[in-house]
């Protein structure tokens, strides 16, 4: 249950200034395609030389994405750059997401974290937990110093924008066997190892939790998830980390630094559940202060478009299990350190394909 005090009505929010209106997706009336796409529900990008936005066909193809900006969602054509074509190498989508109406949007106006087993209304941990879609939103600028990691529940959007946000402290995010989650302009840092204690999942269960690793964002056995605009640093285990069984998962436009295992993308290598993983890379920044993992992969399809690696000390992308990595579009600038100058790293065989990217030594 959810005070009406941190609710807005639909009468109230018509009078009320709102934050920028979610990204809508057409549905425009279009024929089966003739071969299988890739189906998940974020929006996946591509590269190309064109810098039109992506028009939804009426002709052959059966896709559409969430346009962000002009020009951001492209296409192409087998591998190749070719304006106005569609592609089935990379991921698009052929069903809208799952979303569920009349979702409310909850203000968070204290910042506080006091009892993880009983969060306070008004909370960001009292809105996450809840059973119903949330657009959340924030009342002014806070650090919100977490006691213990943050549990969402599913059909939550995390928006940030308007407001300058910092999640900090033990355990920070665990999306935990939930789906349809976004995450959009949180700044995420210096998030320890936390936990043996009880912590509230959801308005009608408290559990026992062990130790976390100290993650920045944990991903595990969960799908439908969107980071978008974020910046993460200074973390004990991962930034990110999407393990058992993960999928269709999207990380856009964000910054990364100042940290050692930036990304990890697979729980083990005999884990073969995570055959089916997706996840698209797209727009982000690598930046200063980084070793490795960016990202390390086990076993699934990842697509790494349009990039910026500015920094590394060891290795920029590294894979093992045979995962297939599709790098596009994107700049690596290698360090000057002649012995920490690869892009990749082959701890096993897998494939890696490097397309219309630039590599700066």
């Amino acid at each position: 249950y959810v005070p009406s005090k941190f609710l807005l009505t639909p009468n109230q929010r018509s009078s009320q200034p709102q934050p920028h209106p979610a990204p809508s997706i057409p549905s425009p009336r279009i024929r089966r395609p003739r071969y299988p796409t890739v189906t998940t529900h974020i929006i996946h990008y591509y590269s190309t030389t064109s810098l039109n936005p992506l028009k939804h066909t009426t002709k052959k193809f059966n896709f559409f994405c969430f346009v962000l900006q002009e020009g951001e969602c492209l296409t192409t054509e087998k591998g190749n750059a070719v304006k106005g074509r569609t592609t089935r190498h990379v991921f698009v989508s052929d069903r809208k997401p799952h979303r569920r109406k009349g979702g409310q949007i909850y203000i968070v106006t204290d910042s506080s974290d006091r009892d993880p087993a009983n969060p306070i209304p008004g909370t960001l941990r009292h809105a996450v937990i809840q059973d119903e879609a949330l657009w959340i939103v924030f009342a002014a600028d806070m650090t919100i110093n977490l006691k213990h990691e943050l549990i969402f529940n599913s059909y939550k959007t995390l928006d940030g924008r308007g407001a300058n946000v910092h999640v900090t402290g033990h355990g920070c995010i665990t999306l935990q066997y939930v789906s349809n989650i976004i995450i959009h302009n949180i700044h995420i840092h210096h998030c320890t190892p936390s936990g043996n204690t009880n912590i509230r999942a959801s308005p009608t269960h408290v559990g026992w939790r062990g130790k976390s690793d100290g993650d920045g964002i944990s991903i595990f056995g969960s799908r439908k998830i969107w980071i978008d605009h974020c910046s993460l640093s200074y973390c004990t285990d991962g930034l990110i980390d999407a393990i058992m069984g993960s999928t269709g998962i999207t990380i856009s436009n964000s910054h990364f630094a100042h940290h050692d295992e930036v990304m990890l993308l697979g729980h083990d290598d005999k884990y073969l559940v995570d055959r089916g993983m997706q996840v698209t890379i797209a727009f982000n920044h690598f930046g200063e202060g980084l070793v490795q993992r960016m990202p390390r992969c086990r076993l699934g399809y990842i697509h790494v478009v349009n990039n910026d690696f500015t920094q590394w000390r060891m290795y920029a992308i590294g894979g093992s299990a045979n995962p297939t990595i599709n790098s596009q579009g994107n700049r690596y600038t290698a360090p000057g350190d002649p012995d920490a100058k690869e892009v990749k790293c082959f701890f096993h065989f897998f494939f890696y394909h490097l397309n219309m990217s630039l590599v700066v030594f």
